[in-house]
């Protein structure tokens, strides 16, 4: 019993002093814009409005 618990002690304290790389990113969208800062940096995205070209609806005629 005494072995089985000085293992999971040497374990869990290997894990717990063990060092991970952290990398969190945290997005967000925005009205006007949208971003994304890491641990490195940061990033902004501008919207541009959507332009939609006119179109022209031809109908066929019905001759009555």
């Amino acid at each position: 019993m005494k072995h089985a618990i000085l293992s999971l002690l040497l374990v869990g304290g290997f894990l717990a002093l063990s060092s991970m790389e952290a990398s969190a990113v945290v997005c967000a969208r925005g009205v006007y814009r949208a971003g994304c800062v890491g641990t490195v940096g940061a990033a902004a995205v501008v919207r541009r409005p959507v332009v939609v070209a006119p179109r022209r609806v031809v109908r066929p005629r019905v001759y009555r």
